[in-house]
């Protein structure tokens, strides 16, 4: 049956890799940069669209706005990139900002931080996915159609090669997002050349019509507020930026400066990329609006709702190249291709933080674990379910779905920045080396400006996208924190409950002799009970066995095995491929090899707990072992039970409830029957 359900896994994701084959998984720059900047490359295919459909809302004079914004998006951009280099030339173990919140401004921090990250990865997915099914189906009707069934079967098909592993995926996704940016510079030198030196006049599909305004003549505060408004709209370009932070330990060494000088490519090519995108736009005459039926007008009458409003890209490059030209539908491939492979930045940043958050215990332990090719295969599977309950939700609308971005981002980005400085004052107050601190006080120069910019921008999209859709983002945020608090909580709680005194306890009194196999994977109280309960059966021969998954879990364990003298053998068995059922059945199925005629007894520490949400968190491990050691000949299983605190509420909620008997009470029958039935017969 196993090599069954092994048959399609394998074809879907390859074959399984051994841990010592991690270095090889590692990503040199030019796969990194596709990998990781997927998203703020492609976000120019949108990002000028956003600014110029809010500035419509002021008629088509506002356009004249849009360079100045542009301006305002670059000098974002860059100080965004400067802060970040830092970031990862100070933390390279790929906690970014999650771990820069937590070190320099606590724990709440930290969680606050990695709320808003795991928010806007799966809004990523979303908004990614969905304006690529949208660019897509302008040219192919039955994909707009349906076009959020597309959308999930896009997110589904993304998964898959992800989880092939972060190499694989980056070669994939490497060839479309190079032909993307290609395509995008080639438009604008090309463009430029006809516009400055040839003197050509080039006009987009929708420059011959008018934008009637929705407030027209807007001034003063208005106006202003407008301008913020679609400078929000436009840092949508700035989604994706912490990726590269997040990711460095999947770079190629020196993983600190290749992320940085990754960080800086990305932050070049997509600003160049913008504004010359913004530019071309306005030569060509491009108009946009939120609601371009009843809004765009030609010949004095509204273009109607058989009008399809193409994405601002879209039209420039059939300005500049032509309509149904070669290069105008290889740049439309492109395009629809590398938004769908945006999201791919979130497939890695998603599943890296997940990690480093089940690791510090604010997630299930299961997302710490790699799958069979070295990626985190259940983050990655968590962030494709709620991105497509995203999808479904919203229709893959990609409009609505915009207007929930980026406030995540700037939260992360503010309190990032804002614990380097801290990072920077904890440091400059011990280090006397006068150059090491003038480089010290520049950096934190840098991050405090960040600080204060995206702090800035963080006021100024809660101030006029919160109304449209932001407050879904923070009630995610606020529902991500509160379940990881809670989390936390609970394996606090059971850690505590559990740990070994120093001194022996009940749990280590030896009642009698056993002859047994206890599985161990930490030293704590289940542990111990289940030694002592082991040593109640006399037999030949009792030792613990352990199997190595983690090498600093595994270091742990023996020397706290040696220091606490525990009086048990205790035996490691490596585990390349990160197994632990089948090392388990292959070491006692050897047993049985060796010796047919014995009985090999096999106890698992295994906790009671009282709630149905514990046991998503505890006894995975257990229940696999149980299944499979119970199909094999010779070999008894015993679950040794820990009895949490929370086994003893849902035991006393059963006793209250009106319809509880105790066991056997069906067999023996009613209490006030069985009293009364003697006196009868007296």
């Amino acid at each position: 049956m196993s090599k069954l359900t092994d048959l399609p896994k394998r074809i879907l994701i390859g074959r399984a890799l051994r841990s010592d084959k991690l270095g090889e998984t590692l990503l040199p720059k030019r796969i990194a940069l596709p990998v990781f900047a997927s998203d703020p490359l492609s976000s120019v295919a949108y990002a000028p669209g956003e600014v110029l459909l809010v500035l419509s809302i002021a008629g088509v004079s506002a356009y004249h706005f849009s360079p100045w914004i542009a301006v305002a998006v670059v000098v974002l951009m860059f100080t965004v990139v400067a802060s970040y280099r830092q970031n990862v030339r100070a933390y390279p173990s790929g906690g970014g900002d999650y771990e820069v919140a937590t070190t320099n401004l606590g724990p709440k921090s930290g969680l606050t931080v990695a709320s808003a990250l795991l928010v806007d990865y799966v809004l990523t997915v979303a908004v990614s996915i969905s304006s690529g099914v949208e660019n897509l189906g302008s040219a192919i009707p039955f994909v707009i159609e349906h076009k959020t069934l597309c959308a999930i079967g896009a997110i589904v098909l993304l998964t898959l090669m992800n989880l092939r592993g972060v190499k694989e995926s980056g070669k994939l996704f490497a060839v479309p997002t190079y032909l993307f940016v290609a395509g995008v510079f080639l438009m604008i030198l090309w463009g430029a050349f006809r516009g400055v030196v040839l003197g050509d006049a080039m006009h987009a599909p929708t420059s011959d019509l008018e934008i009637r305004p929705e407030h027209e003549g807007l001034a003063g505060f208005a106006l202003v507020f407008l301008l913020l408004r679609a400078f929000s709209s436009g840092c949508a370009a700035l989604t994706g930026v912490e990726a590269i932070s997040n990711g460095v330990p999947a770079f190629r060494k020196p993983k600190s400066k290749n992320a940085a000088t990754t960080l800086a490519m990305m932050g070049l090519l997509a600003v160049t990329m913008f504004c010359g995108i913004i530019g071309l736009a306005l030569a060509t005459d491009v108009k946009m609006a939120e609601n371009p039926a009843v809004d765009l007008i030609r010949d004095g009458a509204p273009v109607g709702a058989g009008f399809t409003q193409d994405p601002v890209i879209a039209q420039v490059a059939e300005a500049v190249f032509g309509h149904g030209s070669f290069l105008f539908m290889a740049l439309a491939a492109a395009t629809a291709l590398v938004l769908f492979l945006a999201a791919n930045t979130a497939y890695n940043g998603f599943p890296l933080l997940g990690s480093i958050l089940a690791q510090d215990r604010y997630l299930p332990r299961q997302l710490h674990t790699r799958g069979d090719r070295l990626a985190f295969s259940n983050g990655i599977v968590l962030l494709a379910g709620a991105a497509i309950l995203l999808v479904w939700i919203y229709g893959a609308d990609s409009t609505r779905l915009i207007q929930l971005y980026i406030v995540g981002v700037f939260v992360s980005f503010t309190l990032s920045q804002t614990g380097m400085v801290r990072h920077w004052n904890r440091l400059l107050a011990d280090e006397k080396d006068q150059a090491k601190r003038s480089h010290m006080v520049r950096s934190r120069a840098i991050n405090a400006f960040g600080a204060f910019f995206c702090g800035m921008v963080l006021v100024i999209v809660l101030a006029t996208k919160f109304t449209h859709g932001a407050w879904v983002a923070l009630l995610g945020m606020v529902i991500f924190y509160g379940t990881m608090t809670a989390i936390r909580k609970h394996y606090d709680r059971v850690a505590a409950e559990i740990a070994a005194d120093e001194t022996p306890g009940d749990e280590s009194v030896r009642p009698s002799r056993v002859h047994a196999i206890v599985l161990v994977s930490k030293l704590h109280r289940p542990t111990l009970r289940a030694l002592a309960y082991a040593q109640l059966i006399r037999a030949d021969h009792l030792e613990a066995l352990s199997i190595s998954v983690d090498p600093d879990e595994t270091k742990a364990l023996r020397e706290d095995w040696e220091r606490r003298a525990v009086n048990v053998p205790l035996k490691i068995l490596d585990s390349p491929y990160r197994e632990v059922t089948r090392p388990v059945i292959e070491y006692v199925k050897g047993l049985r090899r060796q010796s047919p005629r014995d009985v090999v007894s096999v106890y698992i520490p295994e906790y009671v707990v009282g709630h149905w949400y514990e046991h998503l968190l505890h006894n995975q491990s257990a229940l696999r072992l149980k299944g499979r050691l119970l199909f094999t000949p010779g070999v008894m299983v015993t679950s040794v039970p820990y009895q949490l605190q929370s086994s003893e509420a849902a035991k006393k909620r059963a006793r209250r409830r009106a319809d509880w008997s105790a066991p056997g009470s069906v067999r023996r029958g009613p209490v006030e029957r069985r009293h009364k039935e003697p006196t009868r017969r007296g």
